[in-house]
């Protein structure tokens, strides 16, 4: 969280008055932090704090503007994204997840949402990840770290619906340690 904090507080004091408004934000109540989520003109990272803040406080007037968030071209944008969102508990998260991890178009932002479909151990968690590692398992894919956290996350869930893709992804040179692992994990030896 604190990680998560500095950068926003240093982007803030980037700006004209940013570390005011950012010192505002942090003693904000729910409801002000809420308010400010659809007010005009607030700059990205001040939404972001607004809405890590409810996140991490289990208030579901956070999702949307997470779900964009975790759907954003700057990783730590995704990743403070992902971590307010396993902790908020809505029950569309795993469904948001999974269409942003499967969506082709997007696949070098789905590092995120493929690790928090894994962490939510829901019921779309594993069809997400193995759809999403099936496409990603071309020999010369640029997008291997997704496919690694596709296999990983399989190794987590444990469900027996990955095997068929675990065992490809054991002959791919950067996933074959994490697949042959995953499928030790499901009783494949």
């Amino acid at each position: 969280m604190n990680e998560v904090l500095e950068r926003l507080r240093a982007e803030a004091g980037r700006a004209p008055e940013g570390e005011a408004r950012y010192a505002e934000l942090l003693a904000q109540d729910a409801d002000g932090l809420a308010a400010s989520l659809t007010s005009a003109g607030l700059p990205l990272w001040a939404r972001e704090l607004a809405a890590y803040r409810l996140g991490l406080a289990g208030d579901r007037r956070a999702f949307e503007s997470l779900v964009l968030l975790l759907n954003h071209r700057d990783p730590p944008r995704c990743e403070a994204a992902a971590q307010a969102l396993a902790v908020l508990g809505d029950p569309r998260t795993a469904r948001a997840a999974a269409a942003l991890a499967t969506n082709e178009l997007r696949t070098a932002y789905a590092l995120h949402p493929v690790r928090l479909l894994a962490a939510l151990r829901a019921p779309e968690s594993a069809p997400a990840l193995i759809r999403t590692l099936s496409r990603l398992l071309a020999p010369h894919d640029p997008y291997w770290r997704v496919a690694l956290a596709c296999v990983e996350g399989l190794g987590a869930l444990a469900d027996q619906r990955a095997r068929e893709v675990l065992t490809r992804a054991q002959s791919h040179p950067r996933l074959a340690v994490a697949a042959t692992a995953a499928l030790r994990g499901l009783g494949v030896s």
